[in-house]
Order: C-alpha cells, then structure tokens, then sequence
C-alpha cells in the first residue's frame, strides 16, 4: 500500500513574493479595462474563488465567459513572467531535497494539491526545477472547484485512475502551510503536515488540528518521517 502525497505550492515549496499580486493586477486591468481596486484575499484560496471573488469586489459579474478568459489571460501572463518568477522567487529550504527524497521511495507516490490552476502549477515548479519530482496527472487545482476540500477527493479519484490503487484518508497525506490546507485535508479526506513558511505559525497551524506540524523542510529526515509517520507507513 503507498501513501498518496499532496503538496500545496506556494509558501510550501516555494514562494514568489509580490509578484502574483502583480500578475493579478495586471490580468484583471487587461481583462476588464479596469483598474484593479482590490484584490480577494489569495491564502491557500483557489484561483476559481480569488478570481470570482477579485471580480465581485469590483461590481463585476463572473460569467462563464468572463472567467474562462481571465483564466486562460493569467496562465499566459505567468508563463510570459517566468525570468520574473525565477528573479524574484525562490524554492523554499529543503523543498527539493524533500521532493528528491520522497521521489526515491517505491512507496510513495507524490502529485500537488493547490489553489493554481494547473498551467501556473505546472510554469512555477518548472521554473525552479521541480516539476520533474511530482506527477502532475495525479493531483487537484484551482480551477477545478472553488473550494479546496473536494480537491482532495479529486486527487484521489486521479491517482486511483493511474495507479490502480485506492487512496482514502489513511493513505494521503496533505502538505500545506495554511489552516485552509489543514481544513480541506481533514474535510477532504487526507492527513496533514503543515510546514510554518507561510504567513500561519506553528501555533495557528497546531490550532487548526494538523497531525503534525514543521518549522520547514529543512530537515530532510524529518519531513519524511513527517509524512510516513502521520500516514502510519
């Protein structure tokens, strides 16, 4: 039996500052031909829920139309700011030495469970050569529900479908950095390691019930043991 892994992105395995602030600003003015006033709050939100939410703030009405063509403008913009990304972003310590590592044993299998939408995922790991540790196939994101715990089911659906193997809460394990990846992990069905690299420390993260928390991904040893001990492997 192999333990189905879901690492959150941003503030977990890397962050990029500002720069998706930005990036929204700059899509929502091109989109709507209009000044980005404010932004919905983005933490450990999908992108569904930030851009509806963003639009809504602005007397905007999100019609299918309107988010299916700011969806697909913000995927461009962040595939056009990759030097950006690179420049001004930075993987998180210990996030690839984490990945390497869970990446070589026969029995895990790891994918991401994030508020991006799958393209801007996909553009964010690669640029800091991380895209290669994680099977893209088997995980959930930001487009595919507003609300992140049934993207766990979902993840689990997926990986069921590649792998030939069912994944329930006993058996997936969540790594994210906000009370919002503790709640969709308990909800969605999986148990959670929550990393303090975000803007929650470990006592909020503690408080929101994860099985277990870490300052970081520092400790290689201990973020696997981390994820094989709250999964009971």
């Amino acid at each position: 039996m192999r333990t189905l892994v879901l690492w959150d992105i941003d503030h977990t395995l890397i962050s990029i500052g500002e720069l998706s602030d930005e990036i929204y600003g700059d899509v929502f003015c091109r989109v709507t031909r209009r000044p980005l006033e404010t932004l919905a709050d983005m933490t450990g939100r999908t992108d569904l829920a930030i851009t509806a939410d963003t639009l809504r703030l602005h007397g905007i009405e999100p019609t299918d139309e309107l988010m299916q063509t700011f969806a697909e403008t913000l995927a461009e913009a962040f595939s056009a700011r990759q030097d950006d990304i690179k420049t001004r972003g930075r993987a998180l310590p210990g996030a690839r030495a984490a990945l390497e590592a869970l990446a070589c044993r026969g029995d895990v299998i790891q994918s991401v469970l994030t508020g991006n939408m799958r393209p801007i995922a996909v553009c964010k790991l690669a640029v800091f050569g991380l895209d290669g540790l994680v099977d893209f196939e088997a995980g959930a994101y930001g487009l595919d529900d507003a609300e992140r715990p049934p993207l766990v089911k979902l993840a689990q659906a997926r990986a069921e479908d590649r792998y030939g193997e069912t994944f329930d809460a006993t058996t997936t394990v969540l790594v994210g950095d906000t009370p919002n990846d503790v709640l969709a992990g308990h909800e969605g069905g999986a148990r959670v390691v929550a990393v303090a690299t975000g803007a929650s420390d470990a006592s909020d993260l503690r408080a929101a019930g994860a099985e277990l928390v870490l300052e970081s991904l520092a400790d290689t040893d201990a973020v696997v043991r981390a994820v094989l001990d709250v999964s009971g492997s």
